[in-house]
């Protein structure tokens, strides 16, 4: 079931939900001028959530030419074994969670994240 938003037909400013309590009806009226009109359905707020199961690391094409991003020989790739790769942050803007670190192969461009190091950690 989806919501979409109505405006007044009077004044053309958005309605909010208001209820009705003698009739026991939801109404959808306007703030600046008395139009109101009965609601199409009892739906006042609708907040879909979604999960992601793990970080991503975006769009990562071109990265490892990129000549500002740092560079690191101190992982392997785990596709083609090679140790050069660019290294940088998520761009997560999470307060409690840990800085987590994306790798990109300069040889392969394959996308890794090496779980256990935490920055200024080396193997």
């Amino acid at each position: 079931m989806s919501t979409s938003l109505s405006y007044c037909a009077d004044c053309a400013n958005l309605l909010y939900p208001r209820v009705d309590h003698a009739n026991h009806v939801l109404l959808n009226a306007c703030r600046n001028c008395p139009y109101y009109e009965e609601a199409q359905s009892n739906l006042v707020f609708r907040n879909d959530l979604m999960s992601v199961s793990k970080e991503q690391a975006g769009v990562t094409d071109g990265l490892a030419k990129d000549p500002t991003l740092r560079r690191t020989a101190e992982l392997e790739c785990p596709r083609c074994g090679r140790a050069e790769a660019v290294t940088f942050q998520d761009q997560g803007k999470r307060v409690a969670n840990r800085m987590i670190l994306f790798y990109v192969c300069a040889s392969c461009q394959h996308t890794f994240n090496a779980p256990g190091i935490t920055p200024g950690q080396r193997k």
